[in-house]
């Protein structure tokens, strides 16, 4: 349940803000809304992304202790909790506000790199594959801009993803904050320390990536249809 809370949480304001955030710096700065620009792409990706890390912190740390425990093969630190609610109530009483939102720092990091390249690579692409290989708009476009997409996330997001895991897990304070972490995993393991896991990471990431972004294309196309046959003229301006 926390898994999906927090998905929603993320999407949501991934999704919803990019598109805002995009097109008033655009206004701003070039006072022209359909302008490009790489970096007010890159800048409302990542803003977008770290407002849905930030307000689903919670959830991710309850998601990430709740999996992370076995009775069997235990790994690290274990963290005993019936379900969802009784984490979540369980760290507000042991550690307050504060142990909620730990590790919120590394998980706005890794979500923010994520962001940062997510729309705008699935953008490029898209224009690039209509461009070069004259593709039309439709599922196939779709399908093979968000695998260039969440190929690209994936190698943004996991060293941040990495350092995160590590924060969310321990008890304590092994890691006083994401550098610390970060600068100990490199100098005990090694840099590729930081990428374990990856192509595990890119089995999640990418078929999440493509459901993602294909079905908000889908949802913006039918949000269209119904807006030009309910919405009178005028209020369609003002969206």
């Amino acid at each position: 349940m926390s898994q999906y809370i927090y998905q929603m949480i993320l999407n949501g304001c991934r999704l919803g803000f990019y598109e805002p955030i995009r097109k008033n710096l655009t206004q701003t700065l070039f006072h022209d809304p359909s302008v490009q620009s790489l970096g007010i792409n890159v800048f409302s990706g990542a803003t977008s992304g770290i407002m849905g890390a930030a307000l689903g912190s919670p959830f991710f740390l309850v998601k990430t202790r709740l999996q992370a425990y076995s009775p069997f093969l235990p790994v690290g630190t274990q963290h005993q909790y019936r379900n969802a609610r009784h984490a979540l109530s369980d760290i507000y009483a042991k550690e307050g506000v504060r142990g909620l939102y730990r590790g919120v720092a590394p998980a706005m990091v890794r979500t923010g790199f994520g962001s940062s390249v997510q729309l705008p690579t699935y953008f490029f692409a898209k224009r690039r594959l209509q461009r070069h290989l004259h593709m039309t708009d439709g599922p196939a476009l779709h399908l093979a801009s968000s695998a260039c997409s969440g190929l690209v996330v994936c190698l943004a997001m996991h060293p941040s993803d990495t350092i995160m895991n590590r924060m969310y897990n321990q008890t304590g304070n092994l890691y006083n904050n994401a550098f610390e972490c970060l600068w100990k995993t490199v100098r005990t393991e090694g840099f590729l320390a930081i990428y374990k896991g990856f192509f595990a990471h890119l089995a999640r990431i990418l078929p999440h990536t493509i459901l993602t972004l294909s079905l908000a294309e889908q949802t913006n196309k039918l949000m269209r249809k119904f807006e030009n046959r309910v919405l009178p003229g005028r209020a369609k301006e003002n969206i």
